[in-house]
């Protein structure tokens, strides 16, 4: 990538595009070809900034816990590895809202992030999770319906629904400090979910109106896309939607000629579209992120391999001014160079944009002190 300078009437400062075909969104900005849909439609709703990571950061492992917690991992870990030292930003603000009318703060679609989990907080700020394809017909969320073998003239009472809740995909062992200790908890919560005729509704995605269904494609991640807005707007916090794959250290452009990036595009373009629409997007933060860059060097199998020196976020939304590039790497796409921001710094924008405040202290379960987020600067470019 190189920077160029924007024109006037242009809306962004600092600017960037890739070196390979483009297709301008305006004049001195702009974006692959195979975002036909967000770049030249959407530009005026998100902003890019630049980041780069530590060094340290080799793996995939390593790289997501860095950018769903804010907080680099303390000792290397492996590439497959499920790890959490510190809190992800799901559950914090599951943490930092609770319960909601019946709703849990944290919901993911179709699985957890690697290090989407409580830690210390407690497996009551685990995410609810979503799976199955939304897109298939005669889609329902399994285990968070009122299940069939408690019919109307049954009383909801903890007893009936234990059994049924004992199903329910919670959160996994690994990405929690001490599940045992907070069951009374979640099945407290799952009952609340399956009792809340707010969530039941908006887990009904066949309610839609088939023209917005077409709009966010469909396919699985366009309607999961489509069902996170629909959990937004009933009071869910916090929804990730966890689309994986994108690990290409072989045949890259062969699998770019194919449908994946095309639903993303057109999945986030109505995404964008949709919540401006509708007047949510004041309320509403939409990101758009993975865990680490790519190298800008084709590799000997015509793929890309991981890269911690540059990478960028898509942020819109929550008052974060549009049209905007922040940030740029070196003439060939290397090192971000030029206003450079860490994972640390996007992690206090975050919370901030949240009504969070990132310099506060945590307790662990031992007791020991736990800064939410360490040295993390504002991204001024996002509150301006």
């Amino acid at each position: 990538m190189r920077r160029s300078t924007p024109k006037p009437g242009c809306p962004g400062g600092n600017s960037r595009h890739f070196r390979h075909r483009a297709r301008p969104a305006c004049p001195g900005v702009h974006f692959s070809e195979t975002h036909s849909r967000t770049s030249p439609k959407s530009f005026d709703k998100f902003t890019r900034p630049s980041a780069r990571s530590a060094t340290r950061i080799r793996t995939t492992a390593a790289g997501n816990h860095y950018m769903m917690t804010g907080a680099p991992t303390p000792v290397p870990v492996g590439c497959g590895a499920f790890v959490t030292f510190h809190p992800s930003f799901g559950s914090m603000v599951s943490y930092d809202r609770g319960v909601r009318s019946g709703l849990p703060a944290y919901m993911a679609m179709p699985s957890n992030t690697r290090s989407g989990g409580p830690n210390f907080l407690g497996g009551q700020h685990a995410p609810f999770v979503i799976g199955g394809d939304p897109n298939a017909k005669g889609f329902q969320v399994r285990d968070v319906v009122v299940p069939a073998e408690i019919t109307e003239g049954h009383a909801h009472t903890r007893r009936d629904l234990r059994t049924a809740l004992d199903r329910m995909q919670r959160f996994n062992d690994q990405l929690v400090d001490d599940p045992a200790v907070v069951f009374d908890k979640f099945y407290q919560q799952g009952f609340d979910l399956v009792s809340s005729s707010k969530a039941q509704a908006a887990f009904d995605i066949s309610r839609e109106d088939d023209k917005v269904r077409d709009r966010y494609g469909r396919n699985d991640v366009g309607q999961r896309m489509l069902l996170a807005r629909r959990l937004v707007e009933v009071g869910v916090s916090w929804v990730t939607v966890n689309y994986g794959g994108w690990d290409d250290h072989k045949k890259l452009f062969e699998t770019y000629k194919g449908n994946r990036l095309k639903t993303f595009d057109q999945g986030l373009s109505a995404l964008l579209n949709d919540l401006s629409e509708r007047g949510l997007m004041e309320n509403t933060m939409v990101i758009a992120l993975g865990e680490f860059g790519r190298t800008p060097k084709v590799n000997k199998d015509a793929g890309r391999d991981h890269w911690p020196f540059a990478m960028s976020v898509l942020m819109a939304g929550a008052g974060i001014p549009g049209g905007q590039i922040v940030g740029a790497t070196d003439a060939k796409g290397y090192h971000a160079s030029e206003n450079v921001y860490r994972p640390e710094d996007f992690a206090a924008s975050l919370y901030t944009k949240m009504g969070i405040d990132p310099n506060m202290t945590l307790q662990s379960g031992s007791g020991r002190p736990v800064q939410l987020v360490n040295e993390g600067h504002l991204i001024k470019e996002l509150f301006v």
